[in-house]
């Protein structure tokens, strides 16, 4: 099943399928640094313009300052290049290309001296331009990661915020792993898109179109020819780009299996070991990671096709340029139907070098714009995931209640047509005890699941002290609610931080008189650093019982006036147990609580017991009354608790032979 959804994961984040949408909420977060973009624009444009520049430039070396002072030193018949444009006097002329230098053009029959300054000047001008366009792109990348990186913070804020507004029932239907990855592979592809390839990609963009116009406005004929290779370039960048879309969809996949099969074998290291599984399973890895190799090698084969494919293809249209250049002066300016000078060929050699380079660039880096867009698409689709269970318009905030409980008519369902509560009706006054069970499948979670709405009630009310749980906020109700579960969750901080994780204003007074309370001081102070030692994930290095006794330190801090324990003492021995139902004796008084037991001490103590069976209570008052009516829970009672009544009464007649001692 997960290596099942690890392959949706995995065709879903193959392409996008919304751009514009995506690319518009994503500017949503980019907006607000506005401002910053502004700046960057500013520098992504200078620099290229620089970049655009240098080319123009280094031909005006040639036709405008070598060739003039190469035509004056061999000038006449004895010039060896005589006849042929930009190495002739009045080359500048005859070709138009560079009829006026943008740098300042020597006089002619100028001095040595007087070319050799004005094209060190000229050469220090290319150096600065250079070096202007280095630190623009510095800065343009500094600028851009910055907002990237703030952008995505706020993103992933949104985010998490939203995942908690979610109800109970989004996590049912979706896997944890589902919900993380968009927290970490989607937004990282994002992130890695967003501060270095789309920057990457925009000014590539811009500098294709600025070279292609320039090459257009200096010579038509020659600038087709210069960018005939650029269809090929399109067609190879399409082939390669979906032979290794195609690919890395197979890697992600195997890597969804080799996740997979690490994440069960690590949770389940101890069957593993205990059933000596341990070369089975590792022969298991060895075949998933063997194939995410070879799916991964087979990715790269196409990925490192494409860079060498338009690099060649990049060389030929620099052999292009050069022949069909050289003829060009050769023929006297007939082949083209125009004079072309040498320092313009020099120019389109440099405008096609910088041509090809960012389609390249952008060839490659176009896979990973679409697999960012699609996990942009994918965390999108989580913030439009709308929570089931809100505050209605005008909810009110539950005021300090006595905790009197009425489930009037209540019917539940987690699917449409197939109920799971059908027509359960309630009164708990306040401090009563209300313990409930049945069979498993009966309802009972989704009985104590509707009191702090967790879940919602499709017909009928639940009541506090009057108020519908569905007219109050869910924070307030929340607040007076205590909840100790069956499986334990314990963050990965100190003992202390744990128990006030539901008063973080808690004096460690009060935390230390709630672990009392809970019958746990005496364990915790025996830890490393007591209150202060800081526990492993989930509360590694614990016991169950100890962890049970931390989570009821956690709630009796909260001092709830309503109490649900879920199988609160089920994992616990039976003397551990006895520890905590002395401590929940105390924490309950005075309090309403209901309870799902599976314990013979809960149900005794309970002012009512409830009898679920699919959904209905079939039966309900006192534990001696409903054994006396020998229907339902006396059959239930018989089969699932009268062990537990023989194993106290061998503990209670083992504990009365020690004290009794034989005398001779």
């Amino acid at each position: 099943m997960f290596h099942q959804n690890e392959r949706i994961l995995g065709q879903e984040t193959r392409q996008a399928r919304n751009v514009g949408d995506t690319l518009r909420r994503f500017w949503h977060y980019f907006r607000r640094y506005r401002l910053i973009l502004l700046l960057v624009t500013v520098f992504v444009v200078g620099s290229t313009y620089m970049q655009v520049l240098i080319p123009d430039l280094t031909g005006q070396a040639v036709d405008c300052y070598l060739g003039p002072y190469a035509a004056q030193q061999f000038g006449g018949g004895d010039m060896p290049f005589e006849g042929i444009p930009g190495m002739a006097a009045g080359a500048a002329e005859e070709t138009n290309a560079f009829s006026n230098c943008w740098y300042t053009q020597p006089e002619s029959g100028a001095s040595a001296e007087a070319t050799i300054a004005g094209l060190g000047g000229l050469i220090l001008l290319i150096v600065g331009l250079y070096v202007g366009s280095a630190i623009f792109s510095g800065l343009q990348f500094y600028l851009m990661q910055w907002v990237g990186n703030y952008a995505l913070r706020d993103l992933r804020a949104d985010v998490f915020a939203h995942v908690h507004r979610l109800s109970l029932g989004y996590f049912t239907r979706h896997e944890a792993g589902d919900v993380m990855s968009r927290f970490t592979n989607d937004v990282d592809t994002v992130q890695q898109v967003m501060n270095f390839a789309l920057m990457q990609v925009l000014q590539g963009g811009l500098l294709i179109g600025w070279v292609v116009v320039t090459m257009l406005r200096k010579n038509v004929p020659f600038a087709l020819v210069s960018l005939v290779t650029l269809p090929l370039m399109f067609v190879a960048t399409r082939w390669f780009s979906a032979k290794a879309r195609q690919a890395f969809r197979v890697a992600r996949e195997e890597i969804g299996d080799v996740n997979a099969d690490l994440q069960e074998s690590i949770s389940a290291v101890r069957e593993v070991q205990a059933f000596s599984r341990e070369d089975e399973n590792i022969e298991q890895f060895r075949a998933s990671n063997a194939a995410n190799r070879d799916a991964n090698i087979r990715a790269q084969l196409f990925t490192s096709a494409l860079a060498p494919s338009l690099e060649a293809l990049s060389y030929v249209s620099l052999a292009i340029v050069s022949v069909v250049g050289g003829l060009a002066i050769l023929s006297q300016g007939q082949l083209l139907g125009s004079a072309v000078s040498l320092g313009l060929i020099i120019t389109f050699i440099g405008y096609t070098q910088q041509f090809n380079r960012p389609v390249q660039q952008i060839s490659v880096l176009w896979t990973n714009i679409q697999n960012a867009i699609a996990g942009g698409e994918r965390i999108f689709g989580l913030l439009d995931e709308e929570p089931e269970l809100h505050d209605k318009p005008g909810a009110i905030a539950l005021p300090p209640v006595e905790g009197h409980v009425v489930y009037n008519d209540v019917w539940s369902a987690y699917n449409p047509d197939e109920p799971v509560l059908r027509g359960v009706n309630i009164d708990a006054q306040p401090g009563q005890m209300v313990a409930i069970v049945g069979p498993t499948g009966a309802g009972k979670t989704t009985i104590i699941n509707l009191l702090p709405r967790f879940w919602e009630v499709t017909d009928g009310a639940v009541t506090i002290d009057g108020y519908d749980v569905r007219d109050v906020t869910r924070e307030s109700l929340r607040e007076q609610i205590g909840i100790v579960l069956q499986d334990t969750f314990l963050f990965s901080a100190s003992v202390a931080d744990n128990i006030r994780y539901g008063r973080p204003d808690a004096t460690d007074e009060e935390v230390r008189a709630a672990a009392e309370l809970a019958q746990a001081a005496d364990f915790i102070e025996l830890l490393p650093d007591g209150y202060d030692t800081v526990l492993g994930e989930r509360g590694g290095g614990l016991s169950q019982g100890q962890r049970q006794l931390l989570s009821i330190a956690r709630v009796a801090l909260t001092d709830p006036r309503i109490l649900i324990l879920d199988e609160a003492t089920s994992s616990v021995d039976t003397r551990t147990e006895r520890k905590i139902q002395a401590a929940l004796d105390k924490l309950l008084s005075g309090r309403t609580s209901f309870v799902i037991a599976h314990r013979l001490s809960t149900i005794r103590n309970a002012d009512q017991v409830l009898v679920l069976d699919e959904g209905q209570i079939i039966e309900r008052g006192t534990h001696r009354g409903l054994l006396e009516k020998r229907g339902f829970y006396y059959d239930l009672y018989m089969s699932q608790f009268r062990r537990e009544v023989d194993e106290e009464e061998g503990e209670e007649e083992a504990a009365a032979d020690a004290f009794f001692v034989p005398t001779d």
